[in-house]
């Protein structure tokens, strides 16, 4: 396992921060599993966590008039530095108000922080993607072996309808490949109940 200090990297035109690689899942699917980096990035195994004002020297060490959005995901759980991620998505939209900030989480902010996290994320960022990944706790367990337990699942649900009053974009993920066709549409319908989007994703192949 390389390690580096690769804080931020672009995919698609997008600029991306790598603030922690603390998770409460160990998703068989995570692309983290399939190598240090990921779009040709550096290692994204961090050698320490990086402070805030490391963080933000490496945004602005890039020109963000170039990018459309500034998303919080790397190799980890960035709800672990909630407080940290929302201070930063705050001074960036200081300096750039245009530019869209995005959140990739996995929904377990309030487990992880302990307390009710959802008023929070308002005015830091436009959109929150939560990932779903399976329509029943029991699956999601089997596949995501939270820290949490079968509740993660439920937490996730419940968070994911809190902070849509708060944001405004909210969407729920799934790797589509590790799904039936029944799930799918399960999932569709979780959505649909929730009031907010589901995207299905693409499964990232290991690297050869």
């Amino acid at each position: 396992m390389k390690k580096s200090m690769c804080i931020t990297y672009v995919v698609e035109g997008k600029l991306y921060l790598n603030i922690t690689n603390k998770c409460s899942n160990r998703c068989e699917f995570c692309i983290r599993n399939n190598g240090d980096g990921a779009y040709g990035s550096d290692s994204l195994w961090l050698e320490r966590e990086p402070t805030r004002e490391e963080i933000l020297d490496s945004v602005f060490s890039h020109d963000l008039s170039a990018f459309p959005e500034l998303v919080f995901c790397g190799y980890g759980e960035p709800t672990y530095r909630l407080d940290d991620a929302v201070y930063i998505a705050k001074r960036v939209k200081e300096k750039h108000p245009d530019i869209k900030i995005r959140i990739n989480t996995n929904g377990h902010s309030d487990l992880i922080n302990g307390r009710k996290t959802a008023p929070e994320y308002e005015g830091a960022f436009d959109i929150v993607s939560i990932s779903l990944n399976t329509p029943s706790a029991e699956r999601y367990q089997q596949i995501c072996h939270s820290v949490f337990g079968e509740s993660a699942h439920g937490a996730l649900l419940a968070f994911a309808g809190k902070v849509k009053s708060y944001v405004p974009t909210v969407c729920l993920s799934a790797v589509k490949e590790t799904l039936t066709p029944e799930e799918i549409e399960l999932c569709k319908q979780i959505s649909a109940d929730l009031g907010v989007n589901l995207r299905l994703r693409d499964y990232i192949p290991p690297e050869s």
